[in-house]
């Protein structure tokens, strides 16, 4: 007799427990302890704190840790910047290593978060409850979606630490993970037909490509569409998920410049003195962004001025954002062969059982 999917479930829990307690380490963990201090009322994370980006590092300093415990404090929890994605990571690995009830008490809630933050239509806002100006905007921009959609992913398959939330929220992440899927194929920009890549952002309820920054215009975007597709090389190839990972690497090797590579010059503090394209041979680079016109590299000053070349952007803009990269050669040159692979492995055994 074959053990039901409920009896699964809890039989994985108990294993996942017992693996874990007989290994707890002494003492707090401190990373996960500012955490805590750190989740927003809604169960989720910010990225900022003080108008600088959150170091679990470090500790809070009192004026930190106030203000982190007001009882009015704005909930500005989100999924960018692997807010919320990192904590219910480290948190769960951080409950089997100490057996402290409070960090599964708080990625649990973490996880509820993502769940509850998921749109109807399948996508995720940059923020959440916040959901003013972009920020509600369905948002793959620095994959803050597809990192949800993987986490989530692992939870349903129980993959690692987050195994052990499969019993308690397994079946709820594999419905977010469906719905999740099912939209980004129909958000796969076609242009005159032909199907290409995705956005960095879509309106909410309209799902077109939608402005979020005044220099991140309605546009492909290639980093976060190397994302999207590694994304769905994990699902089960259907014919459409097929077709949407196949469009999307011939749209790659049609757009990359070839023989060109983005140079960094020197160092200013966290960012590059200059940056420039030059030629050499052998090497492909890709624009980040793409228009929705030509399909030509796309560069934007502040305020939403589209220049001609990275010469003509203000020092700012040009060093201050990675306006070229390599993003899709581990891709296509590692990650598609494999996959073809595994998946006419597969098809030969479905048709010869």
């Amino acid at each position: 007799m074959g053990i039901s999917m409920r009896g699964w479930k809890i039989a994985l829990l108990l294993v996942w427990l017992g693996a874990g307690a007989a290994a707890f380490a002494s003492g707090p963990d401190p990373v996960a302890e500012r955490m805590l201090q750190a989740q927003t009322a809604s169960g989720g994370w910010p990225k900022h704190l003080a108008g600088q980006a959150i170091d679990y590092a470090k500790p809070f300093d009192d004026a930190a840790s106030a203000a982190l415990a007001q009882a009015g404090r704005a909930d500005d929890a989100t999924i960018d910047n692997d807010a919320t994605t990192r904590e219910i990571v480290h948190l769960a690995e951080a409950w089997r290593a100490h057996g402290d009830d409070r960090y599964r008490d708080a990625a649990l809630r973490g996880v509820d978060y993502l769940l509850a933050a998921q749109y109807a239509n399948g996508g995720w806002p940059q923020f959440h409850p916040d959901r003013s100006g972009y920020r509600g905007q369905v948002t793959f921009n620095d994959d803050a979606m597809t990192r949800v959609v993987g986490l989530l992913q692992d939870i349903a398959e129980g993959e690692g630490a987050l195994a052990a939330w499969t019993p308690l929220r397994g079946d709820a992440a594999a419905g977010a993970v469906e719905r999740a899927v099912a939209l980004i194929l129909d958000l796969q920009v076609r242009i005159d037909g032909t199907p290409t890549i995705w956005a960095a952002q879509y309106d909410e309820t309209t799902l077109q490509p939608a402005t979020a920054r005044s220099y991140e215009l309605p546009s492909l975007a290639s980093a976060e569409s190397v994302a999207i597709v590694r994304l769905l090389v994990r699902q089960t190839p259907s014919p459409r998920i097929v077709d949407a990972i196949e469009s999307a690497a011939a749209w790659f090797e049609a757009h990359g410049l070839a023989d060109t590579a983005f140079e960094r010059i020197g160092r200013d503090g966290s960012r590059p003195r200059d940056v420039r394209l030059v030629a050499q041979p052998g090497t492909t680079t890709w624009a980040r962004f793409y228009d929705l016109q030509r399909q030509q590299p796309l560069l934007v000053d502040r305020g939403g001025a589209v220049v001609a070349s990275l010469a003509d952007m203000s020092d700012e803009r040009r060093t201050g954002y990675a306006w070229y990269g390599i993003w899709p050669q581990s891709l296509l040159e590692k990650d598609l062969p494999r996959w073809r692979q595994r998946h006419a492995v597969e098809g030969r055994r479905a048709e010869n059982p």
